[in-house]
């Protein structure tokens, strides 16, 4: 009998349960609980439970006595449990609760009463369409509103201004058209208002925003960077709008900003970003910029040109950025990549250059190169003039583009090349190309692709793991041994005839 017990005990411990536990939850402590589809909060809950956790279940209504006993509670998360309403005043008995998050449900409205503990209110996804200054008046410690993924049409001050604490508010994927300030707010570091219907924004709303560092207004209908913008932001998210122009001389206040993000506009050109010094980020990826940015800050440590019209690279575009760490120029139509036109970014890591018009690799590329992506170019040759210098390079990206062979000598250039691409291009599979193969393994590089398209009985063939290439050359290399030994026999004049007729390109199929 008391064998059976304790086996008892020992299989609800391994569950997760303890004695007091309601069906279909689990309680790993005393004050945490843990419950999935429940038709409704469970009665048995252990008055000490500190977090109470719900997700999928079918819970219509929430009221005030599901919460009568559970009055040391401080997180309580309701998670995809179809909920339609909350009774007034279920949670204003909870003097303890910090963190209430009500996320993918059916609210129509936030919920009434809510307790003045509150510091974390979170109720994404659900139908609310209208906010109201008494839902959350007395909140005056809540540091963080998430509302995302609602149907608010307007955001206005006196929504929000018993919320005096406030640090974040996330307001993405609503329906907001217009905001007007100011917003009354002295402790907001991140507001994200993403994918809502901003038109404009007033020139007052930032005046009472002082701490902000972090601003999202991406995917908006927006035609300018807003004015007025706080001297202590650090981010500033500005894509998918319809910006044409962006005026610097608006922003010389942003003395702080480092990381700008202008990608999925309209803007034609960008001149005079140096005016932000403290910029280390700019991304203006598909825009219709057919030239590179003029005048960029000089502490830039990546900038994303990708997705744009640009022609061309000279010397003149990067003289002044030492720092700049990532520079993404793919898919653009670059066809004169000026030699050592990176000379001087001299930390540079990570250059993208696909899907572009280049012919080769271009010269003098930074000896700091740890990554170079060349895909869906037109590059013939692989030259070790080109490569020589890149001691460090751990990627290269070579596909799609017009090579059937690869120099040995500009292999050997790569100590540390660890993968390498080459599908897509049309590969002669001569036995120069397995010895080279020989040489990557022995470095170690992953190699991806590379399929023969000549001569024709090799067509289709991978050379880098081909059986029937390899038996090919092992039958030179034989041959060639054996001419060798011909040559060390005592000159006649017939093996006099034969020497002149051999051709010396037979010693470049031995194989090491």
């Amino acid at each position: 009998m008391h064998l059976l017990s304790a086996l008892l005990v020992l299989f609800s411990l391994s569950d997760g349960f303890s004695p007091n536990c309601p069906g279909r939850c689990s309680c790993d402590s005393e004050q945490s609980v843990q419950c999935y589809r429940v038709m409704e909060v469970p009665s048995g809950i252990p008055p000490t439970t500190k977090r109470l956790y719900i997700s999928h279940s079918k819970i219509q209504h929430l009221q005030q006595s599901n919460f009568t006993r559970m009055l040391a509670l401080e997180d309580f998360i309701l998670l995809a449990s179809g909920t339609e309403s909350v009774e007034n005043d279920t949670f204003k008995i909870l003097n303890t609760l910090k963190t209430l998050e009500l996320w993918k449900n059916k609210l129509r409205r936030v919920p009434r009463a809510l307790p003045a503990s509150l510091e974390v209110l979170k109720l994404n996804d659900n139908s609310i369409y209208v906010l109201h200054g008494s839902d959350f008046e007395g909140l005056k410690k809540l540091k963080v509103l998430e509302l995302k993924n609602n149907l608010i049409s307007s955001l206005s001050p006196s929504m929000l201004s018993s919320l005096v604490s406030l640090q974040s508010l996330m307001v993405d994927d609503n329906n907001i058209e217009s905001v007007t300030g100011p917003f009354i707010l002295p402790h907001l570091k991140h507001m994200s208002m993403e994918n809502n219907k901003l038109h404009l924004i007033s020139g007052g709303f930032f005046t009472s925003l002082q701490s902000l560092q972090f601003l999202s207004f991406s995917g908006n209908f927006l035609t300018k960077i807003p004015i007025n913008l706080p001297k202590s932001l650090l981010s500033l998210k500005m894509e998918r709008n319809q910006l044409k122009v962006v005026r610097f001389q608006d922003m010389i206040h942003l003395e702080n900003l480092s990381h700008l993000y202008l990608s999925e506009n309209l803007l034609s050109s960008i001149d005079g970003a140096q005016i932000l010094a403290n910029l280390t980020t700019l991304e203006v990826s598909q825009n219709q910029l057919q030239t590179l940015p003029f005048r960029l800050p000089v502490r830039l440590q990546k900038l994303d040109c990708s997705n744009n019209l640009i022609q061309k690279v000279t010397a003149q575009d990067f003289q002044d950025l030492p720092d700049l760490k990532h520079l993404f120029l793919d898919n653009n139509v670059v066809s004169l990549f000026e030699a050592g036109a990176l000379q001087k970014c001299s930390q540079l890591s990570n250059l993208a250059l696909e899907q572009n018009l280049l012919l080769s690799i271009p010269l003098r590329l930074p000896k700091t190169l740890a990554r170079l992506d060349l895909k869906g170019n037109a590059i013939q040759d692989i030259a070790e003039r080109e490569l020589k210098d890149l001691k460090q390079l751990q990627v290269l990206n070579l596909r799609n583009n017009k090579i059937s062979a690869l120099d040995l000598k500009a292999l050997e250039c790569l100590p540390r090349l660890r993968h390498l691409y080459l599908d897509g291009n049309p590969w002669n599979c001569t036995c120069t190309l397995l010895r080279a193969r020989e040489i990557l393994k022995a470095k170690g590089t992953d190699v991806k692709g590379g399929r023969c398209a000549a001569p024709a009985e090799q067509q289709g063939e991978s050379w880098m793991s081909s059986k029937k290439i390899m038996k090919q050359c092992e039958q030179h290399l034989h041959l060639t041994e054996k001419s060798k030994e011909v040559k060390k026999k005592p000159k006649s004049e017939e093996s006099s005839s034969i020497k002149l007729i051999m051709d010396d390109d037979d010693y470049d199929y031995e194989i090491d």
